[in-house]
């Protein structure tokens, strides 16, 4: 049985990037583009209609910007997977989309094949980070205080050894696949331990989870 293409709806402002995007991923058998907008307004009703499973969003765009769409989609359509795209100077919108619900962010740059990747990821559950913008994820949370859901005492001494090293991973941007890689388990077995990390912590999702670790083992380990 064939497995169903990932619906994807692009949101990007200038018309040469959103064709050359929509045009480099109807290349690739396992996404399927059902729609384009060119700012937050005009993607709304778009995404209502066409329930896509991943959006990919600029961040800069005039009339309602990338953080805003990723924040309402958040609130109407949680089980829609959001990717911020970037240039590397925008990091308050990228942390921004971060904290309001998307699932990573890429920049422009990114090849062909990192993308569908991305898409696949982000489809998945995934938290998308590209290895350099993993760094300055890093080096930004590692500023400020962690998650007012995840404070002292609401249950970070109750995790395992392992689950100390799953979520330090995750602070630094792995993917179940390369948890399970990097500590020789299933990636069902990660994915498992990344739950109950996030129910022990009190914490909403793997974002939250990776702004969390970054700041306490940012080394990947304690």
């Amino acid at each position: 049985m064939t497995e169903r293409a990932i619906r994807v709806v692009v949101v990007e402002d200038q018309l040469l990037v959103r064709r050359g995007l929509v045009e480099l991923l109807e290349l690739e058998e396992s996404v399927e583009v059902v729609g384009e907008a060119r700012d937050g307004v005009e993607a709304l009703p778009e995404i209502a209609r066409l329930e896509p499973d991943v959006v990919l969003v600029d961040a800069r765009m005039p009339r309602m910007d990338g953080v805003e769409l990723i924040e309402r989609l958040a609130e109407r359509y949680p089980d829609t997977a959001t990717i911020i795209l970037s240039t590397f100077d925008d990091d308050a919108y990228v942390f921004g989309g971060l904290r309001a619900g998307a699932r990573g962010y890429l920049l422009k740059d990114t090849s062909p094949e990192d993308l569908v990747d991305a898409i696949r990821k982000a489809h998945a559950g995934e938290l998308v980070l590209g290895g350099p913008i993993t760094a300055r994820l890093v080096a930004e949370v590692t500023k400020q205080p962690p998650p007012e859901t995840a404070t002292e005492g609401t249950g970070e001494e109750t995790l395992t050894p392992r689950e100390i090293e799953v979520a330090a991973l995750v602070g630094r941007g792995a993917t179940n696949a390369e948890i399970a890689d990097a500590l020789y388990i299933t990636e069902g077995t990660a994915r498992n331990q990344v739950s109950r990390i996030l129910a022990k912590l009190g914490l909403r999702d793997r974002i939250q989870l990776a702004l969390y670790a970054a700041t306490r083992w940012p080394e990947g380990r304690r």
